[in-house]
């Protein structure tokens, strides 16, 4: 048993699975044996008995010894050659070989930043050759430059909606971009599931090569306008979204042969892959009314996207397939159309897109591209003190062998799916480049174990994308940071999120802004935080006790009583006690400060979020809730152009303008 076991913690090592981690509290955890072999069986290692695992060890090394599809290095660098290729074999007379001892191969360096072929000993590759870092802001434009985030489903324009799309976002940019602003931050775009009004969060999106089909603004590109549509102040995205998909429906069976013939010329470079994407879309929205949720619902026979079945569909259903492609198209423009105005009004960066941690296990992404994804596996967190067991996304990723054996083929396409249509990119939850906390099917979150990634690699990638694109690159680095992380993300010069809730030193104070580090993004929060008026007034206590999250073994007035003291230690570093304090029911100066905080920070970039531009009280999502908290259902009280003219909220966006140009 005992050697058993140690062959499962050496198969453990070998495919990247870590045994022990470090808590919250730097406590180490030890990873029980039944997961470490529960999550290497889905990974494809079997390790249920000694026979297996020594067999899935054989595995391990027959992989290596395969010379790889791709070659990530940098350029002006030399590349050692991996093992699988720095090799030679000496065979005698008498068929008896000999190896010889190669260490030291290298690739003389490469100046040019680009993908390269290689043909190594007969076997062609690819050489992926990164910049030795991303463009940074000053790129862009000289000085300290700001935008606000904004959750698009949010925003309320001239035209009456029941959720804000890429027209209302339009509108947005053209504001703030009258105002000094040089980037808008967005929340994930991604392809949702069409017309479904249960699946509306976009951190679960069905894929993120493709876009969320409802947000399409017709009008953008010289088409009819969607119908008028009531919308009240929470978004009622049960009725909502299927209405939308009715709406597009009918604008697509209006359209004329010109139009058509458009979309058709406009579509034809993004291949295969937008065919599949609308096929996938079409078949949801036919199994779906047949109460089937995610593709592994379906019948078997339409698993495969090239399958007979699915052929067969679309054959049957060619319009179907065609709307859906009309609605990406549509989209996809629209998006386009934003960013270009963006652009054309002066704004130095435009769009920061946002690009989720995973995709919906039973979405697109893992439909078509089941060979590079984690097969029976989520991902999510391990438990902490603010979530004891553990958080489990019921997400899906890419796995580390799917990527290596693809040439990293899907996670470029997804870089680059996200880059084409924005100015820059934050990619959510960055430690996932480095592990994932990946989950068995069917258990809870504490069985799981860190699972690493080739992050050398991706970052790399990620440079050469951002480079060809000419795209700032944001790394969402907060929470516990995995080992060696900090300095190779430092050096690819993408910028670190400095939030002003968590920058606090040893004595709990709040950390000045000219500590901030200037290769970041001072933020005055974000969608999952407290806005500063709901800190200030303590409504994020009162959804806490409300809830039942307060923390173990206080009580609300232990809280009450915490938040004033915490309330005076960020009034002085936001004012230094030069002005009296607000009373705790007028958080508008608080914002006001807050805004001048980030925008006199050292940071190259600041943002802030449009909640606490207009000094809102309740925030966008709450983390570890689905309906408790109406999270992404929050709409803004009137048309965002009336609420920037209102005094309060003028004086705050120019003095945020201010601070950045001092």
């Amino acid at each position: 048993m005992t050697a058993k076991i140690e062959q499962l913690h050496e198969l453990a090592e070998a495919i990247g699975l870590a045994r022990t981690w470090w808590n919250a509290d730097g406590a180490e955890q030890t990873v029980s044996n039944a997961s470490l072999a529960a999550i290497a069986a889905a990974l494809g290692y079997p390790a249920g008995s000694a026979a297996q695992i020594a067999q899935s060890l054989a595995q391990v090394d027959a992989e290596r010894r395969q010379p790889p599809a791709m070659i990530v290095t940098e350029a002006g660098q030399p590349t050692p050659l991996p093992a699988s290729l720095a090799r030679a074999e000496l065979t005698g007379e008498d068929g008896s070989t000999m190896a010889l001892p190669v260490e030291g191969w290298t690739l003389p360096p490469v100046a040019e930043p680009g993908y390269y072929r290689l043909s190594l000993a007969g076997h062609d590759l690819t050489l992926a050759v990164a910049p030795k870092s991303c463009p940074t802001v000053p790129d862009f434009a000289p000085g300290k430059l700001w935008g606000p985030a904004v959750q698009i489903p949010a925003l309320r324009g001239t035209n009456a909606h029941p959720f804000g799309n890429f027209g209302e976002l339009d509108e947005a940019v053209r504001l703030f971009s009258a105002r000094g602003a040089d980037v808008v931050a967005i929340n994930p775009v991604h392809a949702l599931f069409p017309g479904n009004g249960h699946g509306f969060s976009p951190y679960s999106p069905s894929s993120r090569l493709y876009l969320n089909s409802a947000m399409g603004a017709p009008e953008l590109l010289g088409l009819p306008p969607l119908p008028a549509r009531k919308g009240s102040d929470l978004i009622d995205w049960e009725r909502a979204l299927p209405r939308r998909l009715a709406d597009l429906r009918a604008l697509f069976e209006s359209l004329d042969d010109t139009t058509l013939a458009r979309v058709a010329k406009d579509n034809a470079p993004h291949g295969d892959g937008l065919r599949h994407q609308a096929l996938f879309d079409a078949l949801d929205v036919h199994f779906r009314a047949q109460g089937a949720d995610g593709w592994q619902e379906w019948p078997e026979a339409y698993h495969d996207p090239d399958g007979p079945a699915a052929l067969a569909f679309a054959a049957e259903n060619a319009q179907e397939v065609e709307f859906h492609l009309f609605i990406q198209w549509l989209a996809r423009e629209s998006l386009a159309k934003v960013q270009a105005d963006a652009r054309a009004d002066g704004m130095a960066i435009g769009l920061l897109a946002d690009l989720a941690v995973g995709v919906h296990t039973g979405g697109a992404d893992s439909w078509q591209m089941r060979d590079v994804m984690l097969q029976g596996l989520t991902i999510g967190a391990p438990p902490d003190p603010l979530g004891p067991l553990g958080q489990n996304w019921m997400l899906t990723s890419f796995s580390p062998q799917g990527l290596k054996r693809s040439g990293y083929a899907p996670w470029i396409q997804t870089i680059r799916a996200a880059l084409s249509l924005a100015g820059g990119l934050r990619i959510d939850h960055a430690f996932g480049l480095s592990r994932l906390w990946v989950v068995p099917a069917g258990e809870e979150s504490s069985a799981g174990a860190y699972l690493s990634y080739p992050f050398m690699d991706l970052i790399r990638l990620v440079a050469l994308e951002a480079h060809r694109a000419r795209a700032l690159i944001v790394a969402e680095d907060l929470g516990t940071m995995p080992h060696g992380f900090a300095e190779p993300i430092a050096a690819k010069k993408m910028l670190g999120m400095r939030v002003l809730w968590f920058e606090r030193a040893a004595d709990e104070g709040f950390i000045g802004g000219q500590d901030y580090a200037p290769a970041s993004v001072a933020m005055t929060g974000t969608h999952d935080t407290a806005t500063v008026a709901g800190w200030w007034t303590g409504r994020d206590l009162e959804w806490a006790e409300k809830l039942g999250r307060l923390p173990e073994g206080s009580s609300p007035e232990q809280e009450a009583e915490r938040r004033e003291w915490d309330r005076g230690l960020l009034w002085a570093t936001l004012t230094h006690n030069t002005i009296p304090r607000p009373e705790p029911d007028h958080p508008e100066p608080v914002a006001m400060a807050a805004l001048r905080h980030i925008g006199h920070s050292a940071s190259q970039l600041a943002i802030a979020p449009l909640e606490d531009i207009l000094a809102a009280r309740e925030q966008p999502n709450l983390p570890g809730t689905v309906t408790e908290h109406p999270n992404w259902r929050r709409r803004l009280a009137a048309p965002l152009e009336q609420l920037l003219e209102e005094p309060g909220n003028a004086a705050r966006i120019e003095a945020l303008d201010e601070a950045r140009k001092e």
